[in-house]
This record gives structure tokens, C-alpha cells and sequence, in this order.
């Protein structure tokens, strides 16, 4: 009995260490083996703290930017990430940050950063998913690797082609007319009207998607949009919270509401697919919205593939792509539409500009798709905006395996960022006026203006660039241009200056503007 008690005791004490050590290993040596890899390349950056690296300086340094708004100014990279910003400052463009136990490079050098994207299977999309609850807004083929990707990408792509979203500028002017009008209603009785933009523009371009996508009542999509709004909110402060392995499956508030909203959500899209699909089954023609583009794209994927098991998507996979469409359209078009007022206020000679070419281009018609694509002022300034307050503000990779990288050798474990806030402001590129709004720097196309170098991502690029950019840029063209035909407008008095992020690039503490009827 007493050898039985010493073998387990024994067996005990070795499982013991064996488990320390693993954690030693993570928490400790393996951090210590990288960061000196990457010191021996040139790569600087604070010491390694245990556990937390640069959590703690990092979060005091950006609440500390978020309790004030700035002076107006494009010099927002500070604002965003104080922390980086200091730690480029100190170190040198060859720098990297601690985000607890992994190190992050910053990479700015645009040779390098056509190398990371154009090699997207090397250096891999990372989310923060060490939480599964935040898989439940971050999905779909943005979230995905490998051949579920790439087929998800074949699938997805026909539906958003230029040829489809011809057929429906339609259908957006609706949704942008009846807002106007409204505008125009108050605005007459009232003078002007003084409008709270971003959110505005939110509600707006879910309608849009709403149409557009699922051919659904007003009322159907705007259930959903409000399901996944309450989901990213939850999301974004699951983000910024420490996970502790587990977690997510124990009965809390927040976890239990996020479910729920994840499973009314999906019975939603679930019931407008199925009524779709047996529709379809019955011979009706699938419909030239993006789902029944989407639907029928997949029904050939699985037909050219001989029905093989996995081939084409599932209905869960179809819903998960219609959630992000969703949620990432309806926040980039809002986004750029929303800064999109701030500079042209900011900047009334380029608002007078654009309305000069909408107005000899359509007069007070509705836009048309061909004349919409030729406005060349319109292009230059979303461009310039795009530039300045793209909707998402970094790209982050992360990599399995040690990989070269022009001339380094990077570790397995290390994330790669691509601050593309800062890279759009990189002087050596963009010239000593790097920090103004400059449209006319886009006369010549992105190529010319880049001078062909890849400093241009407010879609990423290379192969995983956004398949939805075509639809943000011709519904912000369109809402752009029928404001221009029928407002003019300045930032309210109340606006501070304050871009934050929420996912995205947002203002903090509102988006007034004052609209002012034309004559």
C-alpha cells in the first residue's frame, strides 16, 4: 500500500512539474528566447514584463487620451495608440510592443508590407479569439484561413461584383432619398437642421443592407441591425477584458446575453434563407440581391464540385457570411459617409468643388452608375478620407512557423501590426502635407499618388482585400453625392474633435453637423 501511495504521490509530483514548467515556459522562457531573437535583428522595444508586457503602461496611456477630445487636427495617430506612437518614437521604426506574452512588430516599410499581404498564408489574420464568445460577431470569410477562405471567397465574389451592384443603386437612392427628404422637411420650416451624423448614417445603411441584401421589410433588418449592434457592444468589452480560459461558459450576465442575441440573430437570417431556398427549390428565380446571388453562387460551387461532402457552404456558413455583411457593411460605409461630412465642413472649398461636378454632372436627377464612377472630384476626396480616417486603423497578422521577411527571420508566436493611420501619414510617401487634407494628391489614381508602392490599405490588399469594397465606396459615392445635390453643410459649433475606435474609427463624443437647404 505504501509503495501504491508512493507511485501516485510520485506521478503526482512529476504532473505537477511538468505543468509548472509548461506554464514557466509560455509565461516566461519562450517571451525571453523571442524577444532576444528579434533584439539580435535589430528590433527594439521595452523589456519583457511577466505576464502583462505592455498591458498595464499601454491601457493607462490610452484611457489618458480618451478623456479629452484634441485640437482639430489629422495628427490622430497619438490620440489612437499613445503607446505605439511612444514606442516608435523611442525606438525606431524597427520596433515592437508587448501585448502580455506576445510581442508585436510594427511594421511600416511599404517593400514589407507588400510582402505580408501579398503572402497571406504565411502571415495569417488575427483576431482577438482567445474568448469564443467574440467568434460570434468576428466571422465569416474575414475570419476564416486556408481553403474554407479561398472557397468562401469564390462563392461570395460574384455577388458583389460591379455588374450586381449596378442593379442595385436603385434600391440605395430609395433608402438616401427618403432620409433626405426628411431633412429637407425640417430644414425648410426650420432653416437648417442639425444632424448627429454617425449614427444617422448607421441607421441608414442597414436599411440599405436591409434592401440590398435580403430584399427584407424595413422593419426585418432593422431587428436585426439592432441585435448585432448590442452584439458588438458586448464584443468590444469582451475585447478590452483580461479572459480567463473558461470563462465564456460560465452562466454570467454578459455571456448569456450574448448568446441569446447570437441565437435570435441567426434565426432570423435562418428563416429569410429558408424561405429563399424553397423558393428556389420550387423554380423561382433566386433574385438579384446579394443573398439570392450568394445562394445560387453556392448551389453551382457544390454542382461543379459533384455534391462531395464539404463542397460549397452550409446554411450555417451562408448565415455567418450574412451576419458580417451585415455588421462590417453597414459600419464602413457609416464611417467613411461620417468623416466624409467632417472634412468637406472643415474644408468648404472642397465641398464646393464636388457640388459644382455633381450638379453639372446630374443636376437635381437621380445619379446615374456610369456618370457616379467618373466623378473625379467625389473619388479624390473619399480617397483623401479614406487616407486620414480609414474605418479600420490597423491590420494585424499573426505567425505559426518562423518566417522570413525581407531581411529577417521572424519567430513562430510574434504578431505582426501594419498601423496603416500612420502609414497613410508617412511624409517620405505623401509628401511634406501628409497630415493635410489634399484630394488633389489622388488626381493621378492611388498608383501615382502612392508612386506605386503598397502605403494605400484602408481595404487591406493583396489577395485578402476587402470584397466588400466596391459596395462601401459606391453607396458612400451615392449618399455623398445626393447630399451635395441638395445641402450645404458646416461641423456645429458643439463639434469636438475626438476619433476613437470601436471596431472601427468612430468619433467619441458625437458628429454634428448643420445642414442648410439649397436654393
Amino acid at each position: 500500500m505504501d509503495l501504491i501511495q508512493q507511485a501516485i504521490a510520485a506521478s503526482s509530483f512529476v504532473i505537477l512539474v511538468s505543468w509548472a514548467w509548461r506554464v514557466l515556459n509560455w509565461a516566461w522562457f519562450t517571451p525571453k528566447r523571442i524577444e532576444k531573437r528579434l533584439r539580435q535583428q535589430g528590433f527594439n522595444g521595452n523589456p519583457y514584463k511577466f505576464l502583462v508586457g505592455d498591458a498595464k503602461e499601454s491601457a493607462i496611456m490610452l484611457q489618458d487620451a480618451m478623456s479629452k477630445p484634441m485640437e482639430f487636427s489629422n495628427d490622430i495617430f497619438p490620440r489612437l495608440m499613445p503607446h505605439v506612437d511612444k514606442t516608435i518614437k523611442t525606438y525606431g521604426e524597427n520596433s515592437f510592443t508587448w501585448d502580455g506574452t506576445i510581442p508585436r512588430i510594427h511594421i511600416l516599410k511599404p517593400e514589407l508590407i507588400r510582402e505580408i499581404l501579398t503572402h497571406s498564408r504565411k502571415f495569417q489574420k488575427h483576431f482577438a479569439v482567445q474568448n469564443p464568445l467574440i467568434k460570434l460577431l468576428l466571422t465569416g470569410v474575414g475570419a476564416y484561413e486556408g481553403d474554407k477562405w479561398s472557397t468562401h471567397r469564390r462563392i461570395i465574389s460574384p455577388a458583389l461584383t460591379l455588374e450586381k451592384l449596378k442593379c442595385m443603386l436603385p434600391a440605395f437612392a430609395v433608402s438616401y432619398d427618403g432620409l433626405l427628404t426628411k431633412w429637407e422637411e425640417i430644414a425648410t420650416k426650420e432653416g437648417s437642421i442639425e444632424v448627429d451624423v454617425f449614427p444617422t448614417f448607421d441607421v441608414l445603411t442597414s436599411d440599405v443592407i436591409s434592401k440590398v441584401a435580403f430584399d427584407s421589410t424595413y422593419e426585418e433588418g432593422r431587428k436585426i441591425f439592432l441585435l448585432l449592434k448590442e452584439l458588438m457592444d458586448h464584443t468590444i468589452a469582451a475585447i478590452r477584458e483580461f479572459y480567463i480560459p473558461g470563462w465564456s461558459y460560465l452562466p454570467t450576465k454578459r455571456n448569456i446575453r450574448m448568446k441569446s442575441l447570437d441565437r435570435e440573430v441567426r434565426v432570423m437570417i435562418r428563416n429569410i434563407i429558408n424561405k429563399r431556398v424553397k423558393a428556389m427549390k420550387n423554380g423561382e428565380p433566386s433574385g438579384d440581391d446579394l443573398l439570392g446571388v450568394l445562394l445560387d453562387s453556392n448551389f453551382k460551387e457544390i454542382q461543379t464540385q459533384g455534391n462531395k461532402k464539404n463542397a460549397g457552404m452550409t446554411i450555417d456558413d451562408v448565415i455567418e457570411e450574412c451576419k458580417l455583411f451585415y455588421f462590417a457593411g453597414q459600419e464602413t460605409t457609416g464611417v467613411l459617409l461620417t468623416w466624409t461630412m467632417i472634412m468637406l465642413s472643415k474644408h468648404s472649398e472642397w465641398q464646393k468643388r464636388a457640388r459644382e461636378e455633381v450638379l453639372q454632372a446630374f443636376g437635381k436627377n437621380k445619379p446615374e452608375f456610369d456618370k457616379l464612377n467618373h466623378l473625379k472630384y467625389v473619388n479624390m476626396i473619399l480617397h483623401e478620407v479614406l487616407r486620414l480616417y480609414p474605418p479600420v486603423f490597423d491590420l494585424n497578422k499573426v505567425l505559426y512557423e518562423d518566417t522570413k521577411l525581407g531581411p529577417y527571420t521572424i519567430p513562430a508566436g510574434c504578431q505582426i501590426e501594419l498601423p496603416s493611420v500612420m502609414l497613410h501619414r508617412d511624409k517620405t510617401i505623401w509628401g511634406e502635407d501628409a497630415m493635410e487634407f489634399n484630394p488633389m494628391r489622388f488626381a493621378d489614381g492611388v498608383a501615382a499618388a502612392t508612386k506605386n508602392q503598397v502605403a494605400f490599405i484602408p481595404f487591406s490588399w493583396g489577395p485578402r482585400v476587402c470584397l466588400g469594397q466596391n459596395f462601401a465606396l459606391l453607396q458612400a459615392k451615392l449618399g455623398l453625392t445626393m447630399i451635395l445635390q441638395r445641402f450645404s453643410f458646416d461641423v456645429s459649433p458643439s463639434y469636438v474633435h475626438a476619433p476613437f475606435t470601436i471596431l472601427s474609427l468612430q468619433p467619441q463624443f458625437g458628429s454634428h453637423v448643420i445642414f442648410k437647404r439649397l436654393q
